[in-house]
């Protein structure tokens, strides 16, 4: 909320007209912070209103199902934050909703629209690296806070569904194919019970992906895409600062030491924007999403086969 709606705000193509929270109050606050119009005290006022085009769910995980088939009934297009659903049985129940009501459903990774794993696709389509075998990723940041809906497991949290799916996507994004089989690796804060640590192997036609994720260790990410010839470096990769450039790198494996390694720089820009922007486009010009709900249902999927592979103990196939 305090990222997206600024950001959307500042797009060529999105106007945000009204903001609704489960009080006035509430609303009130938030759309004054952000200089925005109208506020809501229900999630169903903001529905009702016939200039409402388009709702942007940023709300906690169990509700963006049920409150983006709400809105879609509601004839309004939705971009839904990750995950989409809290299984892939639930993401499905949002394409029979939006065939039924012909909305657009998008679910919000704005990395796949960021120049940076624009250019790393492009450089593994080229052949820079060779054939790309490997993909390696950490994300990880440290929140103990009881209250914070990330540590509640009835709705949602942990680190899978908050931040492993950046992995999963991203990995599919650049293989550019579906997984055979996954098998993880979970450990549980004992009180909350969310998985605070996690480690998952995903074997691919071709390739593997490894990948560890936590809600309660220092904050870091990186992705590591190795090839037969070279090596590509994402330093920022999911959450990069908006004000600064970003930076890949290039490496053909001269020198251990990282220093063959060419850097590529990307002038600042908001990944959000340019999400908000292309979903506004998609809605108005009536082209491609940069993202399918085809593609989260598949993406909840894997994650659906991690949580079984913890609890079976074993690889389960794809």
């Amino acid at each position: 909320m305090e990222k997206v709606n600024p950001a959307m705000m500042k797009g060529d193509m999105c106007e945000v007209v009204a903001v609704a929270s489960r009080t006035e109050t509430a609303a009130r606050h938030a759309a004054d912070e952000l200089g925005i119009a109208k506020a809501y005290g229900s999630y169903e006022a903001l529905l009702a209103d016939p200039e409402i085009e388009a709702v942007y769910n940023p709300l906690p995980n169990h509700l963006h199902v049920p409150v983006t088939k709400q809105a879609a009934e509601a004839g309004k297009h939705v971009l839904c934050e990750k995950p989409i659903a809290l299984s892939a049985d639930e993401a499905r129940e949002l394409i029979a909703v939006r065939d039924r009501t012909g909305v657009l459903i998008q679910e919000a990774f704005m990395t796949r629209s960021h120049p940076q794993w624009l250019k790393a696709r492009d450089l593994v389509r080229e052949g820079a690296i060779g054939d790309m075998r490997a993909i390696s990723a950490v994300f990880s940041y440290f929140n103990d806070d009881p209250g914070n809906v990330r540590n509640m497991a009835d709705i949602g949290g942990g680190a899978l569904y908050d931040i492993g799916c950046y992995p999963i996507t991203m990995s599919r994004f650049l293989f550019d194919t579906e997984p055979l089989r996954v098998v993880g690796a979970i450990e549980r804060d004992p009180e909350f019970r969310t998985d605070r640590l996690t480690t998952v192997l995903i074997d691919y036609p071709g390739g593997q992906v490894t990948f560890t994720v936590s809600t309660q260790l220092v904050p870091y990410q990186r992705v590591q895409v190795l090839g037969t010839k070279g090596r590509i470096d994402i330093e920022i990769p999911f959450n990069p600062a908006p004000d600064q450039p970003t930076r890949i790198s290039f490496d053909d494996g001269s020198a251990l030491d990282g220093s063959s390694a060419q850097a590529i720089a990307f002038d600042p820009v908001d990944q959000y924007t340019i999400q908000g922007d292309l979903f506004s486009k998609a809605v108005r010009e009536g082209g491609e999403q940069v993202l399918s709900l085809e593609s989260s249902v598949e993406n909840m999927r894997i994650i659906d086969a991690i949580f079984r592979s913890v609890s079976e103990d074993r690889w389960i196939d794809l």
